[in-house]
């Protein structure tokens, strides 16, 4: 019998049989969908991850924050006690350091232009930031460390606070009042996007530290520091030091924890290949165990089909079908239904991928290397599930089917 006469009859089978085709094809949606979602999503989530990296860390980096940590909620009470002073020692004390940048930060400050009001994530930070960060300006021109010794009211906005206070309007030289504090705008920042915490990058302003810490935070104290190191070989061993010298300042016997952080770029690898471990192994592995059970659930149906078909099995034997022929066609039945589902999983699961990734703003289309992988392994998974039913169906004798 040819191939698309087989074809013919699994498609009519499949007609005929509706509610078990369907439960047959439920376990290829579920496993190919969570593996097409998983893997558009994954590839996604680790190009946002890497460009984070990239951005706040280098391959030379090492960031000190006060009492609770930069990335766990920020210091906590009195545990938050690093200085403008410890953050200048340090650089003074190693001469590995090739430059530093110390950072206030405000989570959600109110900033207003007549009547345009909006909430803004609000960064103090020095003139040498452009260098350790990064990140510069796309118009106008960062403050200088004439502004930072004087406490200058100006700053820096990102594009969002820019269209939310100023519309089509051109910010630079527009005045605008974080707090009850007036500043003049010099700058509006580069383009950041959103983080890997989908936090919009771009709806930051940038002021100049003692700026920050005496005019509008009223503090004397750190949210954290960023050193870069000449040489990424010698990053743990001036880790090593910063430590020792931090807690000699604060008067830390052995024993007593530090009140101070420590993120190095060799710290994040680590992280970063964890999440990328879970994100393309253990995740992939949890959608493959379901498309496994979703084959067992078919071979079980496609079993119980050869014992309701045994009289059209026997018919088709005794008309001149071989058994090669019988064989073929459940594999091609099982094949062609779990197949059927990995489509409309690869649908399902792209949708969604692609929903919850503009949600983020992680910028994803549907991968066509996921969804490849999702139709051939339930295409295999399909073939597989058929094996043990065809080979029941095609030793069949053709008398006792007819009985």
């Amino acid at each position: 019998m040819s191939t698309a006469r087989l074809l013919r009859s699994s498609l009519r089978a499949m007609g005929r049989q509706k509610l078990r085709s369907g439960f047959m094809m439920l376990g290829s949606i579920v496993g190919v969908a969570a593996l097409t979602f998983v893997l558009t999503i994954g590839a996604a989530a680790q190009r946002k991850i890497m460009t984070t990296v990239r951005q706040l860390f280098g391959a030379s980096s090492i960031i000190v924050s006060s009492g609770g940590g930069f990335f766990m909620g920020g210091p906590r009470g009195e545990a938050a006690r690093l200085t403008l002073d410890d953050a200048a020692a340090l650089a003074a004390a190693l001469p590995q350091v090739e430059a530093w940048d110390p950072m206030q930060v405000m989570p959600s400050a109110p900033v207003r232009r007549g009547e345009a009001s909006h909430t803004v994530r609000l960064l103090g930070e020095s003139e040498r930031a452009e260098r350790v960060w990064a990140r510069g300006v796309s118009a106008g021109e960062y403050f200088d460390a004439a502004a930072v010794a004087s406490a200058a009211r100006v700053a820096l906005i990102g594009e969002t606070v820019a269209r939310e206070l100023f519309g089509e309007e051109d910010p630079l030289g527009g005045e605008i009042q974080v707090g009850g504090v007036p500043f003049r705008v010099i700058g509006v920042l580069a383009r950041e996007g959103t983080d890997i915490h989908g936090m919009d990058r771009d709806n930051e302003i940038v002021i100049p530290i003692s700026t920050a810490m005496r005019r509008v935070m009223n503090v004397d104290t750190l949210r954290a520091v960023k050193l870069l190191v000449r040489d990424p070989r010698d990053v743990d061993a001036t880790a090593r030091e910063v430590k020792r010298l931090l807690r000699e300042r604060h008067g830390k016997a052995e024993g007593q924890p530090s009140d101070f952080t420590m993120i190095t770029s060799s710290f994040v690898q680590e992280n970063v290949a964890k999440v990328q471990r879970v994100l393309f192994l253990y995740l992939p592995l949890v959608a493959g165990i379901s498309l496994l059970v979703g084959a067992a659930v078919a071979a079980t149906l496609m079993l119980s089909s050869v014992n309701e078909r045994v009289g059209e099995i026997g018919l088709r034997r005794a008309v001149g079908a071989r058994p090669r022929d019988i064989r073929v066609q459940f594999l091609m039945e099982t094949a062609v239904t779990a197949l059927g589902g990995g489509l409309l999983g690869a649908a399902l699961g792209s949708g969604l991928a692609v929903f919850l990734a503009g949600r983020m703003q992680f910028g994803v289309g549907p991968s066509p290397l996921a969804i490849a992988v999702g139709l051939v392994l339930a295409a295999a998974t399909g073939l597989l599930a058929g094996v043990v039913p065809a080979r029941r169906a095609a030793l069949l004798e053709p008398a006792a089917a007819l009985r």
